[in-house]
């Protein structure tokens, strides 16, 4: 069973946060799953990345077996190309004060980068054991696709896990034909489930209307977002919405339609992001990604 932390830890006190991961342990949880992203509350020492020092820390904590543990991580490519594949898990390591991760997700590529390229230098990480094993996280079917064309050509295990959204009411993009066929290559991992709760919709905790969390106020919407059973072609949401959680294209074909751009774009307006391409580019001087 797998543990998420995604805008959590950095939200609670710290005794509940340890609660949390002393709970999972307890209850036999053996995957965690990691993501640097900005800071949202104003309060953290760093302005990218506390969530990676926290995750390390409330680990050692609660008393978590590293070699016993499969922990995941993600590469977003934000400061792409002056801070390289290797630089960023560097960096990301250095913050949560592992050695290694078991599983490193690729987000899809960012303008310039060739999906052959992304999948060379994430096959650098594995072997230079700093990674054991790479997967994709939202990525579209074509692109899948020629990640996993790209492995095989490079001699390069294939992916080991693809984590999209996929609950009771976000459906499509796992069920697509094309995502199917894409991960039907051998040696391809399987579905990793993100977004499972809808936002914590699918819990019950917002239907007295007073529950709190990140969709209090706009439960209806998380519930009929892209993906969903519920939502028609020309839906739109509040920009707060949309850049809290993913948006696949909606595919209904055996082939992915849509341009190139357009899939491009799809799969970067995903929930998972550490806060924004174009905030990150302006902090590059900084370093905040380092």
């Amino acid at each position: 069973m797998s543990l998420g932390s995604w805008r959590t830890f950095e939200r609670i006190p710290r005794e509940e946060a340890l609660a949390v991961m002393q709970a999972a342990r307890e209850q036999g949880f053996n995957f965690l799953d990691d993501a640097r992203y900005d800071d949202e509350t104003g309060t953290a020492p760093i302005p990218s990345g506390y969530s990676e020092v926290l995750f390390g820390e409330l680990f050692r904590a609660a008393g978590w077996d590293r070699e016993d543990t499969v922990v995941s991580n993600k590469l977003w490519w934000e400061f792409w190309p002056e801070q390289s594949a290797a630089a960023e898990l560097d960096a990301s390591l250095g913050r949560m004060g592992f050695d290694y991760v078991d599983l490193i997700y690729a987000n899809p590529p960012p303008p310039g980068l060739d999906v052959a390229d992304l999948v060379a230098a994430v096959g650098e990480l594995v072997a230079s054991g700093k990674a054991r094993a790479w997967g994709l996280v939202n990525w579209t079917a074509d692109d899948t696709r020629r990640a996993v064309e790209a492995a095989a050509g490079l001699g390069i295990a294939p992916p080991c896990a693809a984590q999209l959204p996929y609950s009771l009411v976000h459906r499509s993009w796992v069920e697509d034909p094309a995502m199917t066929e894409a991960l039907s290559a051998p040696g391809v991992g399987g579905i990793i489930a993100s977004f499972s709760l809808a936002g914590g919709v699918l819990s019950g905790k917002y239907r007295s209307g007073n529950g709190a969390g990140r969709a209090a106020g706009r439960a209806e919407a998380e519930a009929s977002g892209p993906g969903s059973r519920r939502a028609t072609a020309d839906s739109r949401e509040p920009e707060r919405v949309r850049s809290a959680r993913p948006r696949p294209a909606a595919p209904s074909s055996r082939r992915s339609s849509g341009s190139r751009s357009e899939r491009d774009r799809a799969a970067r307006e995903c929930c998972d992001t550490p806060g924004g391409r174009s905030r990150a580019r302006d902090r590059r001087a900084g370093g905040a990604g380092a």
